[in-house]
């Protein structure tokens, strides 16, 4: 598993304009929301039988276990960011349970993902550089907790990967602008 540093740099090799960053502050936030909305569409229900002479159902749904997956990897990469991950996955799942009885609610949910992926492109245009995730499509994951990372940063916390991703990026970006002039 590639660390931190090495996913958080090659994302922000290409989102260095803040306009492109800008955008996904808006696009990655619809494309999560839509994305849990739609999962949360798909439902399960485990029972439980005589647990001290009770018994009850556990309602889950896709978007739960899928989540809860993925915090388990945001947690082995680092955990402060986990923790922010955590809070906002949460958050997620709260308003996708809040909208669960609203009908055509996978179609509402279409409608903001396309709507959060014309505004990724936007902010590429910007960026004059195609999204990490067409290199790479780890970094379909990356995005959020990328995006976590520069709240962090713009809270003044965790200096030194900042410092170490932002260098690593300009590397990185440096060399795909220097394989674009080869071709």
């Amino acid at each position: 598993m590639k660390s931190i540093e090495e996913q958080l740099a090659r994302y922000k090799s290409v989102h260095l304009n803040q306009k492109n960053i800008n955008t996904h502050f808006i696009g990655v936030p619809l494309i999560v929301l839509a994305v849990t909305l739609m999962l949360s569409t798909i439902g399960f229900e485990i029972s439980v039988d005589d647990v001290l002479s009770t018994s009850f159902n556990l309602e889950f749904n896709l978007a739960m276990v899928i989540f809860a997956v993925i915090a388990i990897y945001y947690l082995f990469l680092h955990r402060l960011l986990a923790l922010g991950m955590l809070v906002y996955i949460s958050v997620n799942l709260f308003v996708a349970h809040l909208f669960s009885g609203i009908d055509n609610l996978f179609y509402i949910a279409i409608g903001l993902f396309v709507i959060g992926w014309i505004i990724q492109f936007v902010g590429h245009h910007y960026e004059k550089a195609k999204p990490a995730f067409v290199d790479d499509l780890s970094q379909f994951l990356i995005g959020p907790l990328f995006l976590m990372a520069e709240v962090y940063f713009m809270l003044g916390l965790e200096p030194v990967l900042k410092a170490h991703i932002t260098s690593l990026a300009v590397e990185k970006r440096k060399a795909l602008e220097q394989q674009k002039r080869a071709k």
